[in-house]
């Protein structure tokens, strides 16, 4: 059993208990929310937690709570699990606070493996400086292009219009893309968005 408490937000039931039963079979504690709302009212009684929250939910969005978790100075490292098509939300939920996100359908150790990252910050807030150091590093190996590229896939365009905004052919946009990838030994999209938020490399580089 660990010494934190896994708090899950999601207004499907479902889904809410299905998560809540593998991460409980899985030796975790586990407390489940139907709503941002609810868990909103709930945050300032948790002493040790990661939060995992669903990011599109009605009245208060994932994004929409992580920002009030900011503005009430409640620090409590957060996952967001996102759908497909979800990136633009994904990375202002980031900028709010998120500490990893998630694109369904994900397997199961995928998140268990965020949610052991994630607490890692309940002890270690500054534990991600090293890692921020080496990402920056493989962005310099970035050419100006490819720089383009991924501050465009960041921003989450897709390929057209990437190869509209910058007059090349989609097919271009997508070597761009594999060489990004391999450069920056992402695992995935979410992974190359993540590292390169972690390094402070947003949509506004791109131009």
């Amino acid at each position: 059993m660990t010494d934190y408490t896994v708090h899950i937000v999601d207004d499907e039931e479902p889904v809410r208990k299905s998560l809540a039963f593998m991460l409980t079979m899985n030796g975790f504690a586990v407390k489940m929310h139907q709503s941002a709302e609810t868990f909103l009212a709930f945050a300032p009684d948790v002493r040790s937690g990661v939060l995992v929250t669903d990011l599109r939910m009605p009245d208060m969005s994932g994004v929409e709570l992580l920002r009030n978790l900011g503005d009430r100075k409640i620090n409590i490292p957060s996952i967001v699990i996102t759908g497909h098509g979800d990136v633009p939300m994904a990375v202002e939920a980031m900028k709010a606070g998120a500490v990893d996100f998630i694109e369904k359908p994900f397997e199961d150790t995928v998140i268990i493996e965020a949610i052991e990252k994630a607490s890692v910050q309940l002890v270690a807030p500054q534990a991600d400086v090293d890692e921020a150091n080496d990402i920056r590093a493989r962005l310099q190996t970035l050419s100006e292009r490819e720089r383009q590229v991924l501050s465009a896939v960041v921003a989450g365009l897709p390929n057209k219009s990437i190869a509209y905004d910058l007059d090349i052919s989609p097919r271009t946009v997508e070597v761009h893309r594999a060489h990004v990838m391999a450069k920056m030994k992402a695992k995935n999209l979410p992974h190359l968005v993540r590292m390169a938020l972690a390094a402070g490399f947003g949509p506004p580089d791109f131009h």
